[in-house]
């Protein structure tokens, strides 16, 4: 059994026919733990950030303490702004 075997599909491209702004996300998660570091980033953009606030995620379970609110947000707008960004060059809309 492969890791690939228990991805979700994703229901924009399934029914749409077009990729979403996350599509690519979890293959490109699945490299990174394979070591194929540049061939994740290129498969999709803001994986790294988006580990990264994964892992803030679960330090703001963990830690009760401190406070990771701003942290979190941080991350999340600056995932957002490189998923939009990818997914338009992606699909050659800022190239005309």
């Amino acid at each position: 059994m492969k890791a690939e075997d228990f991805m979700l599909p994703c229901p924009t491209k399934k029914f749409l026919g077009i990729d979403c702004f996350g599509c690519g996300s979890q293959r490109a998660i699945l490299m990174v733990f394979e070591g194929k570091f540049t061939e994740a980033f290129h498969m999709f953009p803001a994986v790294y950030t988006l580990l990264l606030f994964f892992g803030a995620v679960i330090l703001n379970f963990i830690d009760k303490k401190r406070n990771y609110g701003n942290i979190l947000i941080f991350l999340a707008i600056i995932n957002s702004v490189i998923m939009v960004i990818s997914y338009f060059y992606k699909h050659n809309i800022f190239i005309h």
